[in-house]
């Protein structure tokens, strides 16, 4: 989630036929349905096309007597609604509204059955399968919330809230660019989603464009009942378009909404820090650092400000007690980063995909600084092995001396099989780091691969002493064993390994070996294999 707390979906929101919050009163009543009533269709007329004539609480107050004279109509005519027993099970209505009590409660699972049943018996049903797709969201279960609301769209298509809701459920998953055309979609339905307002502002915002972020929020903050984290993306578009005046402004609203909204304590102090009034800027950061309470990626903003601030010890003071590791990346001090306070906190997210295009950024405005190209080696490791491959390489010349840089590059290397070169670079770093526990890991891992396995067998031993619990490195050194022919040995480490392996974590090791067993037993019977030594350092261990 962004600083403001808007991109991500909602998490349990209902959607009431005629009840519910302000912002989600928009849902359309198709008035040829065969579940409203003639009287029902009368009165609703009644409420919505009178033009401005009554305010939303008198709709709403309206919309309770079409309820109650729906459920009054539905009642009447029970040979049409319900079943033989009476209990309502093949009412799509009454299915629903029970889903909306068990999600109510929070029993998303129940709610679920509830509208799947709802949507049997009328598949039709717009509002239950939309509802369907909020309880799938509040379940993690993405693929199938995506196909839900894609299914209400279909079904109502003049319908503003599937389209934002969708979009919400598409940015949580950072499909951005999937996003953007459903939000532009909803605001031409309803130009009041406020949802929608925010959400593509958002979007807006993290593309730079300021100036159409800026307008949306100010459509959005039109509203009475606009909240503190809308006040707060109001307030970063003026930033973004350089009026800080005015965004200080609307931080003041979202504080006095919310005096306890972080978000809004940190940008205001962001602000105050580069306006240079740093005795109002650390009152909020005080305040803010009462709330954080060691989340990470909070603490990481925090100590950033802090080091901002010209408060070096109390930046060092918050990232040890959160544990951040690497440092964060600070504008001035020992790393030196030039950047914008903005800039700056996104590179020290927690979420992988905003860190990277930070530091991206950053990298960009600080071509030679090696910390931010050792942190994008780090960041792409996983994902892109030879985009980590360059970041750790560039970095590694730029500070020879720089075991992790080192280390770094070495593991890449390892990522994309480059076996040999790995197990140089990282040799050269365990001679200077003799206790580098990556640098052993990985110069293990390209022993391994090489072949070289007596040199690999000194590595995961290592290991090993290095942390006991460390199973699976009992495979390894059997493993190693076993292609040398050392059968005793393999033997003894294959049960070593075994007695001790996870039957979840380490399911494939524990079947190879299975299956290797029996034939090892049989030739270490017939006297195969090389001979051993018998007090060889592995024969003691085992």
């Amino acid at each position: 989630m962004n600083a403001t707390g808007i991109s991500e979906l909602p998490k349990g929101r209902l959607v009431n036929l005629i009840f519910g919050r302000r912002s989600f009163c928009h849902v359309n009543i198709d008035i040829s349905s065969d579940i409203v009533s003639t009287t029902a269709k009368v009165l609703w007329f009644m409420i919505h096309l009178v033009p401005k004539a009554v305010t939303l609480w008198s709709r709403v107050g309206a919309g309770v007597a079409v309820m109650l004279l729906l459920f009054a109509c539905n009642s009447s005519t029970p040979a049409q609604t319900d079943d033989a027993f009476g209990d309502g099970s093949s009412d799509p209505v009454k299915l629903f509204d029970r889903g909306q009590n068990a999600h109510a409660h929070g029993d998303l699972e129940k709610a679920l059955e509830f509208y799947d049943e709802a949507i049997k018996v009328r598949p039709e049903f717009a509002e239950a399968e939309f509802q369907r797709g909020n309880a799938l969201v509040g379940l993690r279960r993405w693929p199938q919330a995506e196909a839900s609301f894609r299914r209400t769209i279909e079904l109502r298509k003049n319908w503003a809230l599937p389209y934002s809701t969708l979009a919400a459920l598409l940015l949580r998953l950072n499909r951005d660019s999937e996003a953007e055309p459903l939000l532009r979609q909803a605001l031409k339905l309803d130009t009041n989603d406020n949802l929608a307002l925010r959400l593509l502002a958002d979007v807006c915002l993290r593309a730079g464009n300021a100036n159409e972020a800026l307008d949306l929020t100010r459509r959005a903050t039109n509203d009475t009942d606009a909240t503190a984290s809308t006040w707060i993306l109001r307030a970063r578009a003026e930033r973004g378009m350089g009026d800080k005046i005015a965004a200080l402004t609307s931080l003041d609203h979202a504080l006095n909404l919310d005096p306890t909204n972080l978000s809004a304590l940190m940008e205001r102090a962001e602000l105050q820090i580069a306006g240079g009034n740093y005795v109002a800027a650390l009152t909020n950061l005080k305040i803010a650092e009462t709330l954080i309470k060691g989340e990470k990626s909070g603490a990481s903003r925090l100590a950033t400000d802090y080091e901002l601030a010209g408060k070096p010890d109390e930046a060092r003071r918050v990232a040890a007690a959160a544990g951040l590791t690497p440092p964060p990346v600070a504008a001035d001090g020992a790393f030196k980063v030039a950047g914008t306070p903005e800039e700056i906190a996104a590179a020290n997210s927690d979420d992988r995909l905003v860190a990277q295009k930070a530091l991206e950024v950053l990298q960009g405005k600080n071509p030679n600084n090696g910390m931010l190209l050792g942190r994008l080696g780090a960041a792409y490791r996983a994902t892109d092995p030879n985009r980590s491959l360059d970041y750790y390489k560039r970095a590694a010349a730029l500070d020879p001396t720089n075991a992790d840089y080192a280390t770094g590059y070495g593991a890449a290397l390892v990522q994309t099989r480059r076996f040999a070169e790995a197990a140089v670079i990282l040799g050269r770093v365990i001679r200077g780091v003799p206790n580098n526990y990556a640098a052993h890991a990985n110069l293990a891992t390209a022993l391994y691969e090489l072949k070289q396995f007596a040199l690999a067998l000194v590595e995961y031993q290592w290991l090993l002493n290095a942390k006991p619990d460390l199973t699976v490195a009992y495979y390894f050194i059997a493993t190693a064993h076993d292609y040398l022919g050392e059968y005793d040995l393999a033997l003894a480490a294959y049960q070593s390994f075994l007695a001790r392996a996870d039957a979840n974590k380490n399911q494939l090791e524990i079947e190879k070996v299975k299956l290797r067993l029996p034939s090892l037993q049989r030739q270490i019977k017939l006297g195969q294999g090389v001979k051993q030594k018998p007090l060889g350092r592995h024969n003691q261990r085992n």
